[in-house]
């Protein structure tokens, strides 16, 4: 199969692009799309054997959940149940953070295969901000299953040749709508009925924060399992193994840990590029990447994680090693990827 990409630099080739892209979704094919978190591969999720291709194409597990994303924030309501003890918290998380990069995870309707959920009673939806995903799923006209365009278990793309680099030959089309503007994937919570307040339990941290959730109820986060391999997953990317470069990837805590091997070479992932950190003089990296160079910004290190880890990824060396970063904000949702990517 050759693997094309559509450009959206004007209106001439994004009409192009969208007409293409429409077009494979409606005749139950694949398609890699541009969104705010990062590029996802989408199919008709309404469509088992379209859905199929997904899992096929990235070699992912059929127990692990896929995301359906909505052309519109009314069509929650046709793939889910919203409980009335929830309902009101559910409306103001949608009202605030939709289109946007929070995902909720509901009671699914029957109108969802269980293909995308993994048998699961519940189905993860969320509405994408970008406007090029908006514009084709509006034209498609139903909700699309879009997990992230990658192989299974492998670096998240944030951009069309990040894609292309793990999917060509995969899949028919690549959309090409520029570098995600979040670089991390959605926050995914469920809202629980609470005794004084609704409970907010986030399954997976990313750009929506504990900080803004907490407007809306008491905020939790689930409890990482490490050690149950390949455990089914209660919502899309839980797996304790995810977002893995093809280099070994170790997170360490303090720079003590630290000890290196004879012969190997190593490349460092920084937080702020900061000598009192302990980190940069430790040692003669190979490389040094700093995701927020200065005093150090979580949002900004969010957004250059996976496109930095990808630079490294492609470096003659033996290990990356990154450090720590703060467990606040979007810093919980790196701690998050970093731990998962992680050699155990």
């Amino acid at each position: 199969m050759e693997t094309e990409i559509a450009t959206t630099d004007n209106e001439v080739n994004t009409n192009e692009a969208v007409r293409s892209a429409v077009g494979l979704l409606q005749s139950g094919d694949v398609v890699a799309l541009p969104t705010e978190t990062v590029y996802g591969l989408a199919a008709d999720a309404l469509d088992p054997d379209a859905v199929e291709k997904v899992f096929a194409a990235k070699g992912r597990p059929h127990f692990d959940p896929l995301i359906v994303h909505l052309p519109h924030k009314d069509n929650v309501y046709e793939v889910a149940e919203v409980p009335k003890e929830i309902h009101k918290t559910v409306v103001q998380l949608i009202e605030t953070f939709w289109p946007g990069p929070l995902t909720l995870v509901l009671p699914r309707k029957p109108v969802i295969p269980d293909i995308v959920t993994g048998g699961l009673a519940t189905v993860a939806v969320r509405q994408s901000h970008h406007p090029v995903f908006h514009r084709i799923l509006r034209n498609f006209g139903g909700p699309v299953a879009a997990p992230s365009a990658n192989l299974f278990g492998q670096l998240s793309p944030t951009s069309a040749q990040a894609v292309m680099d793990q999917m060509e030959g995969r899949i028919p089309l690549i959309v090409d709508g520029g570098a995600c503007a979040r670089g991390l994937e959605s926050t995914i919570v469920r809202v629980l009925p609470g005794e004084k307040k609704p409970v907010i339990e986030v399954l997976r941290p990313g750009p929506i924060t504990e900080i803004e959730l907490k407007k809306f109820g008491k905020v939790v986060f689930a409890e990482r399992n490490e050690d149950v391999e390949n455990s089914v997953p209660e919502a899309p990317g839980m797996l304790a193994n995810h977002y893995a470069p093809q280099k070994p990837l170790r997170l360490l805590e303090c720079p003590e840990d630290f000890v290196p091997e004879d012969g190997k070479t190593y490349a460092l992932l920084s937080y702020r590029g900061q000598p009192k950190d302990g980190f940069i003089d430790l040692h003669d990296w190979a490389e040094v990447v700093v995701l927020s160079p200065g005093s150090g910004r979580v949002a900004e290190a969010g957004i250059r994680l996976f496109h930095m880890i990808r630079q490294l990824d492609q470096l003659d060396v033996d290990e990356i090693i990154s450090e720590p970063f703060p467990d606040r904000g979007v810093g919980k949702a790196i701690l998050d990827k970093l731990r998962k990517a992680s050699v155990k």
